[in-house]
């Protein structure tokens, strides 16, 4: 039953029935339609109030709750239900399991519409917290207000905030006073700058008027225990950037590697941008098997280091390598993969667009003194191409690990035209992964399929094929 409320409806007694994409949950209303509902659980009984409506679903959230799921758990943030980045802390994390495993094998069968062997089980997160070894946040001089703040008649006072954008609100930021996704210091640091900025009346940006010193902070880190920090400095102020940079160096000694960027244009990203070292180093190091890779500002490393490891087992398992193989790892990046599987292959050629990722490759193949990986860059689908192949040899495996986007359709065909023994596939989107594999499906079978959780709280989950030769 529905009761208007103005332009909105309230929807009583609805059960919440699925989990669905993008850490949304899933109910069915009255009519008929689906209706997307934020922080609710499956199995929950709520009333919804719509705030957007659609010709086929509506949008809303829960207003009241009449039966809690039992698969439903106290979220352990003070941030939850504000933040957005952890959707289902309020969920067990089987159950999460069971819905990213859901959505791989959903994918899988009505996208791909492929034969399919049995799903090997999703292979879980041992850190449920705490696995992060990269955050980023913003400065603002406004921050996110609560209801409860916005219907105060009190001085709220300094509205400084360094933390999370708002989802949806490109210039809102909630500020964050502990997260549990990053190991410490990575709290001790974030709020000690926040305090020191605010001490010192350093200005805080403003994204609309885009003024203000403290644009944005990242912090990396490694299960070395190396630690980078980098300041994004919307101008430059010299004396002010020393100031902070320094106290920051004497505060946390652990700190190895101290990094800044003065950045006045529209965007925030500092892939375009000169990063300048202040102290340190201008990377540090993660070690993986006895392998060390060098991590940079702008380096691409999956952001769960213990995960990864188990990525890449499974991903060397699948390949299923004697020592005779020629190996291509399409979608290199810094070589990671390539590195981890050499040992077990003749060669191992790795072919990546962004040349500071090759350059990097390079690097750490040397520091591993790993010499049967070679690294070229360029784009895949220009040259993933016969001279190449000529030039190179055939590979006897080919490990693809594609963008979201998932392989250009030129690189399927040049993979059904070499026609390796096996196909490795690494994604972390399974639904275009499905497309690929159906656009292939004329010459291979898959025959192993296993899902990897790197991201526990979030709906986001990574999964590994095995394609052999029909």
């Amino acid at each position: 039953m529905a009761r208007k409320n103005t332009d909105k409806v309230v929807f009583h007694q609805i059960e919440v029935l699925d989990a669905g994409a993008k850490g949304v949950s899933v109910a069915k209303a009255p009519d008929g339609k689906v209706i997307f509902i934020p922080n609710v659980v499956p199995g929950d009984v709520v009333d919804v109030q719509t705030f957007k409506k659609r010709k086929a679903y509506y949008e809303g959230k829960a207003v009241r709750f009449h039966e809690y799921s039992t698969h439903r758990i106290e979220p352990i943030c003070e941030h939850f239900g504000v933040c957005g980045g952890c959707k289902w802390q309020n969920m067990k994390y089987s159950q999460q399991l069971y819905y990213k495993q859901n959505e791989v094998k959903n994918h899988l069968q009505r996208i791909g519409k492929i034969e399919l062997p049995e799903f090997e089980p999703i292979l879980g997160s041992e850190k449920q917290f705490f696995y992060r070894n990269k955050m980023e946040f913003s400065f603002s001089n406004s921050r996110w207000l609560t209801e409860k703040e916005i219907d105060s008649t009190e001085d709220l006072g300094n509205r400084n905030a360094l933390g999370f954008h708002i989802p949806k609100m490109w210039d809102k930021i909630l500020d964050i006073n502990k997260c549990h996704l990053q190991e410490d210091p990575s709290n001790a640091i974030r709020n000690e700058i926040r305090a020191f900025a605010n001490e010192h009346n350093l200005a805080f940006f403003n994204p609309r008027e885009h003024s203000g010193l403290l644009r944005t902070f990242m912090i990396r880190t490694a299960s070395t225990g190396e630690i980078m920090v980098l300041i994004q400095f919307f101008e430059e102020d010299k004396a002010n950037r020393e100031l902070i940079l320094d106290h920051l160096y004497e505060k946390f000694p652990q700190i190895t590697s101290l990094q800044y960027v003065i950045n006045g244009k529209a965007n925030d990203t500092i892939y375009d941008q000169d990063v300048k070292l202040y102290k340190g180093r201008n990377y540090i190091l993660e070690e993986m098997e006895g392998l060390k890779f060098s991590i940079n500002a702008k380096s691409f490393y999956q952001t769960n280091s213990d995960q990864a490891y188990e990525l890449y087992k499974i991903t060397r398992d699948f390949a299923g390598l004697s020592g005779h193989e020629t190996v291509y790892d399409l979608y290199t990046g810094t070589g990671t993969i390539a590195q981890f599987v050499s040992k077990k292959a003749k060669k191992v050629i790795g072919v990546e667009s962004v040349p500071e990722a090759i350059l990097d490759a390079k690097a750490n193949a040397e520091r591993n003194n790993i010499t049967n990986c070679e690294f070229f860059v360029g784009d895949m689908k220009v040259v993933f191409n016969e001279n190449f192949i000529t030039k190179h040899g055939k590979p006897d495996v080919i490990i693809t690990d594609p963008p979201r986007d998932g392989m250009h359709k030129d690189v399927i065909e040049q993979i059904m035209k070499i026609a390796p023994e096996k196909v490795v596939y690494v994604s972390c989107n399974s639904a275009t992964q499905a497309r690929d594999l159906a656009l292939m499906d004329e010459k291979y079978k898959v025959t192993r399929v296993r899902p990897v959780d790197m991201f526990p709280q979030t709906h986001h989950v990574e999964n590994v094929v095995l394609l052999e030769l029909r």
